[in-house]
This record gives structure tokens, sequence and C-alpha cells, in this order.
């Protein structure tokens, strides 16, 4: 008579999760209302701010988005046109967001501040939600997504206009994970749409599956399939875009270098995520090494992190789908792909939601046993602590918010945090020229150049650095750093009408008004958005001598 093999141990089912654990519409949109008061409360310093860096290109100076036209708008979603070149990303609900607000106000910057703060207040809000249907209770939830809406790391995301896309992908990715177990189809939908704002949505994609898993045992293919093939053609269209930038480029050749590198800036995020310390505008970290004991801690923090997975993977646990959360978030930054500015408050926006996730997940148990166990006042004394922690963040986030509202506290701000980075010698550079300090200004301008910094037409319209223009020192300089943009757009096999006109730009900077008029006679000739712009340039460019 054979013998019976003994059966394989099942996996430990994760609890069974209360239905009234589940925060109802209703209560989602009365927290909505409630976080977006406390948010415009907290960033009123930042919302009368004007556009400033990235603003420009995006949303100020961006004719696509001026003049919302059927050709316009058909450009802004084709992945291959001008419109999308000539931001370097793939994102037409982003463009589009900014394109319908400008016909309404144009150019008033408030409206878009307030918008995106919304925007944050409706995605914190989801995320409670999120964090509901997971397991975690309803007061949790709230207090978790209290943080989320409160902490520091968040404002450069929701203070910077052109910042937009990061929490309109943000409150798309948390309704697409809202949508899935229950109408799969609109999930790919809002899913789609979270990858057509920002490609950090991708994150949802597995946290999906694994949310899937836990609650049922099985997983819903055929969705998850769409949200697939859906990642897989933005990501091809998204990686060609990109390309086109100098964005693409490694923080080092040496692939120790990046690899410390990229353990450090994990590091530095774990840090910002628990005490909002470290928060800055332009990170600028210099390329860890063997000693740099940060590389060290991030190791141990991955390790940590892996080990805890293994453990919850074992168990069916859904904190599992928060550890992944945070780490495929981290992944686009981590120079597994080339990043040139892996280090930005910005880009934490997308993982501290898994973080706090698999954190309050991992306390759950441990929680109970005190609540049980311990003295009565200690939940008490829990809840006060958390929102103390919350009124403390609330206070930093409103301070950097007042950073926000003018383009000189940011450039302070990231002279502060990183005194040997080319910011800081941009803001060397003015304060020593309004001083009559030419060698000085001169020296520190070319040290930004050196590090990075390659905006001649700043250093020709900034006011402070007016008593330079005639030193030939920066006539130089500006000719140096102009002819790098001519070699770069010389290089394009098929350069649009902006990068000509961009050409033609740089060639005037050098003093070459013959190579000048020719790339604005190739960018009439390609034709687009600035024709009319362009007469007029070829016109000034003739009148030369």
């Amino acid at each position: 008579m054979a013998r019976k093999r003994p059966e394989r141990p099942k996996p430990r089912a994760a609890p069974a999760r209360s239905a009234e654990a589940a925060l109802t519409t209703r209560e989602v949109c009365g927290l909505a209302a409630l976080f977006a008061v406390l948010a415009l409360v907290v960033y009123a310093p930042a919302l009368s701010g004007p556009f400033l860096s990235d603003d420009l290109h995006y949303v100020a100076t961006n004719p696509y988005v001026h003049d919302l036209t059927l050709a316009n708008v058909l450009a802004i979603l084709d992945p291959r046109s001008p419109a999308t070149v000539f931001v370097v990303n793939y994102a037409p609900v982003h463009l589009l967001l900014h394109a319908l607000t400008w016909q309404v106000v144009g150019e008033q910057t408030t409206a878009y501040h307030v918008i995106n703060v919304l925007l944050h207040a409706i995605g914190s809000a989801l995320l409670a939600a999120v964090f509901a249907r997971a397991g975690l209770s309803r007061g949790v939830s709230a207090g978790a997504a209290l943080v989320f809406l409160l902490h520091p790391a968040n404002v450069e995301a929701v203070a910077w206009i052109s910042q937009a896309k990061t929490p309109a992908a943000f409150a798309l990715s948390m309704a697409a994970l809202l949508a899935h177990p229950r109408r799969p189809w609109l999930g790919v939908a809002l899913f789609g749409l979270a990858l057509l704002a920002k490609p950090t949505a991708a994150f949802a994609l597995p946290v999906a599956a694994i949310l899937d898993w836990t609650r049922t045992g099985r997983v819903r293919w055929a969705p998850l399939a769409a949200w697939a093939a859906l990642l897989g053609a933005y990501a091809v269209a998204e990686f060609a875009t990109h390309q086109r930038t100098g964005a693409a480029e490694a923080i080092s050749d040496d692939p120790l270098v990046r690899l410390y590198s990229s353990l450090a800036i994990g590091a530095r995020y774990l840090w910002m995520s628990a005490t909002s310390f470290g928060v800055s505008a332009f990170h600028e970290p210099a390329p860890s090494s063997l000693g740099d004991p940060l590389w060290i801690a991030g190791a141990l923090a991955v390790a940590g992190i892996a080990a805890r997975s293994v453990v919850v993977l074992r168990r069916r646990s859904p904190e599992l789908a928060f550890w992944v959360w945070a780490g495929v978030s981290f992944l686009p930054i981590s120079q597994l792909f080339p990043f040139l500015y892996p280090m930005a408050d910005r880009y934490l926006y997308f993982i501290l939601p898994g973080l706090l996730g698999g954190v309050l997940f991992a306390l759950r148990a441990p929680a109970a046993r005190l609540a049980r166990g311990g003295p009565p006042w200690l939940p008490r004394a829990a809840v006060g602590a958390g929102l103390a922690l919350a009124a403390a963040f609330g206070a930093h986030s409103m301070e950097r918010a007042r950073i926000w509202a003018s383009p000189l506290r940011v450039l302070m701000d990231s002279a502060a945090h990183y005194p040997e980075g080319r910011t800081a010698h941009l803001v060397e550079a003015r304060r020593a020229a309004q001083a009559g300090d030419a060698d000085a200004a001169i020296a520190a301008l070319r040290r930004a150049w050196e590090l990075g910094f390659n905006r001649y037409e700043q250093l020709q319209s900034d006011p402070a650095l007016a008593s330079l223009q005639s030193d030939p020192r920066m006539v130089a300089l500006v000719r140096e750093i102009a002819g790098s943009w001519v070699k770069t757009l010389g290089e394009k096999r098929d350069p649009t009408q902006i990068e000509l006109r961009t050409l033609a730009l740089a060639h005037l900077a050098r003093g070459v008004r013959d190579a000048a008029l020719a790339a604005l006679v190739r960018a009439r000739a390609a034709g687009g958005p600035l024709d009319t712009q362009l007469r007029d340039d070829i016109a000034q460019v003739k009148m030369m001598r």
C-alpha cells in the first residue's frame, strides 16, 4: 500500500479585513474637504509665488500651452511631436492641465498654486482610503494621510507650479488602486491617465497585484495585463523622448560610485521621511565614496526592508505591497537608469506613502499587544503624539512654503544647504557683482559652469550681473556656455522649430550673425507655433551689422 505524501504547509493567510474598516465615498469626500482647508492654510505663503525655473518652459513660455488649438492639442498628445520634445517628457495630462488653466487665468499664478494644493489634498484623502482598504483602521489611515498631507518634503511638489504632474499623477494612481477591486477597467483607465501625468505612477501596477493577492489569494490578471501593456507602450515613448536631454546621464562613470551614491541617497530620503530634516531646494549632494557612512546606512536599510519583505511575503500580508511601493518608486532615481539629478524633495512624494504604510503595518501587531496589556492612557498618548507630529510637520511646511514664494529665496535655500554647489556659486557671483568685485563674480560664475550650470541667457538678463556685461571675461564665458548649446543642438538630426530657434539664440550669444540667421530661416521653414515670432526675429537679425 502506497504511503500518503505529507501535505505541504500552506502560507499563513493574512488576517481577515473588516468591511467596516474601509472609508465610504462620503467620508473620503469629507476628508478631502478638510485636507483642502488645512493645505490652503499651510501653503498660503506660496500662493502668490511667481513662475520660476522649470515653470518658464512648461507654462510661461510654452506656445503649445498658451494657444489651445486642435493642432496644439494633437501635438501635446503625440509622443514624437515638438510639443513633447520641448518639455523633454511625454506627459500630456500634465500639459493639458496647464493649458486649460492658462485659458482661464493666463499668467495669474495663484490659480496654478491653488490647483496644486487641491490635487495634493485629494490625493492625500484617497491615500487614506487605500490604507483603510488594505487593512489599517480608519483612524490610523486618516492620521497617516494627514502626516503625508503636511510633510515638509512634499512642499516642493505642491508649491512649484510645474510640478502639478506630481500630485495629479498621485491622485490618479490612488483612484486606480481603489477602483481596481470592484471596477477593474475603470482602474485601467485611471492608471493610464496617471502615467500620462508622470511616469512614477508605474509603482501602482505591482502594488495593485500584491493587494489583490493578499486580499483574495488570487490576482486579477486580465485588467492588470492591460495595466502592463499601457506601461510598456508608455515606457517606449517616454524613453525615446527623455534621451534627447542631458539629464539621461549617470552621476559617475564608475559603477561602484553610482552604487555608493544611490545607497547614500536612499539613506538621505529615509532620514527626510522620518524627521523632515534635510529637505532643500535643488539638492546637489556630491557622489559618495567607500568611506561615506551614508551608503552603509543605506545598505543596512535596504537589507532590513528586504528581510522584512520576505517575512511578510510568507504571511501574505498587505504590508508587502507598501515596501514594494517604496522600492519601486525609488528605482527610477536609483541609477538603475542613468539620471543626472537623483536627489530632490519632490521624488520623495511617491516613496513616502509606501514607507508610511510599511511602518504602520509593521507596528500594527505590537501596538495591538500594547493596547491590550498596557496602561489605559497609552492609546490617547499615541493619538496625541501623532497629532503633535502632524502639527510640527505643518509648521515646517509653512516655513518651506515661504521659500517657494520667491525665486531668490529658492536659490538662497539651495546655497545654504550645499555651499559648494553650483547654485551657491551663482548666489556668490550675484553678491560679488553687486559689491563691485568683478574678479570674484567671474570666478564664481566659471565655477558654476564647471559644476553644470549652462543657462547663459540668465547671465545676460540678471540685473544683479548687469555690471559684468561689458567685462571681456564675462563675454568669453557667455560665448563658451552658448558654444556648448551650439554643439549639442547642432548634432541633432531632426531639430524642432523651438530647438532651431534656441540654436539661433546661442549663435547670437557667440556673435555669429550669419549662423543665427540660417538657423532662424530653417526654423521658419519647419513650421510651428513660433512662425510669427520667427518672422520678427529674422527681421531683427537682418538689421544687425
